[in-house]
């Protein structure tokens, strides 16, 4: 296992972690993630510490909870050997402080997720996404004081917009408190949007990525080919998927999946295994989050890792799932010495 500085701090995170969205299968969305119960997800944490993982994510909503209860019993005995990720600013619980970044909410969230991961601290505590209603500065000298207090050791972002992030990180400067040191993103073959602002932020700002759904919720599983019917039994079809369908082009889709085909024939490995190895190349990727419904899938994705794509086979994927960047930044491409792109080779 391959562990990678996190950000700005100093904690060092495996390069693959462990994502928990599977555990619980509560309602009809999580439902069809998955619905491991307690003796598998005990398996499953055990498989991956055997594999040098130390990085387990989950997030309040998840199964409402629920994941979060099933991780911290899943863990116990084990706690000193991993870290925890879990997150909190989407709907939870009923009342009209039920969601949102404000200082009451996050307050309630952190003590909820304490109590059922059954532990005293979190280690990388997320914003699941960007409150535009709270004041940042409210959300932040919360966030502080948590980490003061004992109860968070590190902030993370998830889902921010470039300037969503670029504020926080300058209020954070602004005042001493505790910044964002990563920011959990969705990044994948199918759709490279990060590459054009975030990950240039990343850089400058030394903010980790801890990608989330890989293998577009499954589209680069292998599964989906070209002239192949789809298939109707994935989280995808069954109405669980994280990625709304209208953000992936068919096309588009279908051409990554070619080169994959090629490449994996390369190499030996599955489709799925490199295209998370693709992404384990790019820069500012600190972590990717896998996930697994069963030890069979957990232990194909283990081999994502130890090898490495060659640099033309990198350029070929790079190729295929080129798309035109949206204004302005097809506008700031026109001038690369002005605008250097992220060094990819």
């Amino acid at each position: 296992m391959e562990y990678r500085q996190l950000g700005a701090s100093g904690l060092n995170v495996s390069v693959l972690s462990f994502g928990t969205a599977t555990f619980g299968g509560s309602g009809e969305f999580f439902k069809a993630w998955g619905s491991t119960q307690v003796e598998e997800a005990t398996r499953l944490v055990d498989l991956c510490l055997e594999a040098g993982i130390n990085l387990f994510d989950t997030a309040d909503v998840y199964s409402q909870g629920l994941s979060e209860e099933i991780l911290g019993k899943a863990i116990a005995g084990k706690r000193d050997q991993l870290l925890i990720s879990t997150k909190a600013t989407f709907t939870f619980g009923k009342g009209p402080n039920n969601q949102g970044s404000s200082r009451f909410h996050l307050l309630k969230q952190v003590e909820g997720s304490l109590k059922r991961l059954n532990t005293d601290y979190i280690d990388i505590f997320h914003m699941h996404g960007f409150d535009g209603v709270t004041p940042v500065e409210e959300t932040l000298r919360t966030l502080d004081d948590l980490v003061q207090c004992g109860k968070i050791r590190y902030l993370a972002a998830s889902n921010f917009s470039g300037w969503h992030l670029m504020k926080s990180l300058a209020i954070s400067e602004k005042y001493g408190w505790n910044r964002y040191v990563a920011h959990q993103v969705y990044y994948a073959l199918t759709n490279r949007d990060y590459e054009w602002e975030l990950m240039p932020l990343g850089i400058d700002q030394k903010v980790g990525a801890i990608v989330w759904s890989p293998l577009a919720a499954g589209l680069l599983g292998g599964k989906y080919k070209r002239n192949h019917p789809k298939p109707t039994d994935t989280r995808t079809a069954q109405g669980g998927s994280p990625v709304p369908s209208a953000v992936v082009d068919d096309e588009l889709l279908y051409n990554v999946v070619d080169v994959l085909e090629e490449i994996a024939a390369e190499t030996g490995k599955t489709i799925a295994q490199v295209a998370i190895n693709w992404l384990v190349q790019r820069p500012t990727v600190s972590s990717i989050i896998i996930g697994a419904r069963n030890e069979k899938q957990l232990k194909e994705n283990f081999e994502a890792i130890g090898w490495n794509l060659t640099t033309e086979q990198v350029k070929r994927l790079d190729k295929a799932s080129e798309v035109p960047p949206i204004y302005p930044y097809w506008h700031q491409r026109q001038n690369l010495t002005l605008n250097p792109p992220p060094k990819f080779y």
